[in-house]
């Protein structure tokens, strides 16, 4: 049967704490991507791609709806920059996601994998625009893991999430079905290859209309449990396996596109929520300074290629300043569907951009936030750092550093003191950002933000139960990450 519309598909991957520099076509060495390769080289390459956050909550919330995590509340859980198991917060139900957009539009629309935008009912990816999802309600070391947390961080994990642990250690890791808990403690290497099942299966029964897939990995996020035949053709121990693992997913998912006969009309977009944890010998930002959870550009510039026969030109690069919140309004752009104009959306079209017809940038300015704290801005290649926040102990809420990213991509040399006139005008940016989102360094309130969601008796999803026949009763890593 013929496809009976002109709305492209959409097939969105979203991998978790993969690094800019873990992909062979970002200069990887110890990692062997042909797939991902082929994939920029059907399709365009993005070098200054950037997601609005340095770890997954807020980086994922603000995917979804297009606009900075203060814009909505996700800037900060109780002083914690992520949800965790059994917390009240969650993306507000009156927020428009990228789902629900195209669902009003006609769209099927379907995830798997992980969501981290709140674990209690209202917040489920299901009440927010997707038909259906299979996958983790949170990062995959939320789960029993063996050695447990100690007494000290018991304590202290206990006093902000409201709840109390069992056995030193969060509840049983939930595998979800919609809003159902499908099966506790799951194997994490069997995974990625059911999130596979669960999407080949819905784009064969969705074929003839368009669809949305989101496609959020497990993978490299610690615990890394990952099947033998990866760590086999690894080079990089079992992060190398994962990120072998990712490659060999998206072959599996292009494979039926092209079975289907869908790949002229199919979108994929291929990307990451933060940067790379970066342990030695394990992933990497090069050349970027720095780390997951920080502001520095190792924890927010991430890879990202697009791929759109007939539409995105093939062989092509981009070193233009785009982000994840931009995703919202390109989609809209390409499937006709209608950015919500009751409210402030912060990304912007890349349609121009990735179809060749206006190369430029369409953000005057981007602001790196860490929690309610800004930290950063760029403008064009220069960027200014004002504050440290972070979870390094590198605090420092009065500095004053530029850097030319152009010239000096690791951020290494401070060029503040040559160039006044510039750092004059990006401190303009910078009061801007304040007033308009807030700053907790400043004490700050935002203009134009919005509520997050709260629950009113938030319960975690899953309880401990010794009688219960779990795959595996506690996860025998204890990285995490």
């Amino acid at each position: 049967m013929a496809r009976t519309t002109n709305q492209p598909n959409i097939v969105l991957i979203n991998c978790d704490d993969l690094g800019y520099g873990d992909l062979a076509c970002y200069g990887s060495e110890v990692h062997d991507t042909p797939v991902l390769d082929q994939l920029a080289a059907d399709g365009m390459r993005l070098t200054d791609f950037y997601v609005a956050s340095p770890v997954c909550t807020p980086s994922r919330g603000a995917l979804m709806t297009g606009c900075y995590p203060s814009r909505f509340g996700f800037d900060s859980f109780n002083g914690v920059h992520v949800l965790f198991p059994g917390m009240r917060f969650g993306l507000n139900p009156s927020e428009v996601t990228i789902a629900r957009m195209l669902k009003d539009s006609g769209y099927a629309t379907q995830m798997v994998g992980k969501w981290h935008c709140g674990d209690q009912e209202e917040f489920l990816p299901t009440n927010h625009g997707f038909d259906s999802w299979y996958g983790l309600p949170y990062s995959n070391d939320m789960g029993r893991q063996s050695p447990g947390m100690s007494e000290e961080m018991q304590e202290g994990m206990e006093s902000f999430l409201g709840i109390k642990l069992q056995d030193g250690d969060y509840p049983p890791l939930p595998l979800m079905l919609d809003d159902t808990v499908q099966e506790e403690q799951p194997d994490q290497a069997a995974l990625t290859e059911r999130y596979l099942q669960e999407s080949i299966r819905f784009m064969r029964e969705k074929k003839d209309e368009p669809f949305f897939l989101y496609f959020a990995h497990m993978y490299v996020h610690l615990p890394i449990y990952v099947q033998d035949r990866f760590q086999r053709e690894s080079r990089n121990g079992s992060y190398g396996a994962a990120v072998r693992c990712i490659d060999w997913a998206l072959d599996v998912l292009l494979h039926e596109l092209e079975a289907l006969g869908l790949t002229d009309d199919t979108i994929v977009i291929f990307t990451s929520d933060n940067g790379a944890l970066a342990r030695p010998g394990e992933g990497s930002n090069l050349p970027l300074r720095e780390t997951k959870g920080t502001t520095w550009e190792g924890g927010q510039r991430v890879p990202c290629i697009v791929r759109w026969p007939g539409h995105v030109p093939a062989a092509t690069t981009s070193d233009a300043v785009a982000t994840a919140m931009d995703f919202l309004p390109t989609f809209a752009d390409w499937c006709g569907a209608a950015v919500p104009d009751d409210r402030t959306i912060d990304g912007r079209s890349l349609v121009p951009l990735l179809e060749g017809s206006d190369p430029s940038s369409p953000h005057d300015a981007f602001f790196y936030y860490q929690g309610a704290n800004l930290e950063a801005v760029r403008v064009g290649k220069w960027k200014l750092h004002v504050a440290k926040t972070g979870w390094k102990g590198d605090r420092d809420e009065d500095m004053n550093e530029l850097y030319d990213l152009e010239a000096d991509i690791g951020e290494t040399t401070d060029v503040a003191a040559d160039h006044p006139d510039v750092v004059a005008e990006l401190q303009v940016h910078v009061e801007r950002a304040r007033a308009d989102l807030g700053d907790g360094v400043t004490q700050t309130t935002g203009a134009d933000v919005r509520p997050v969601g709260e629950a009113d008796n938030p319960v975690p999803l899953t309880v401990w139960n010794p009688d219960h026949p779990y795959y595996m009763a506690e996860y025998d890593l204890g990285d995490r990450g």
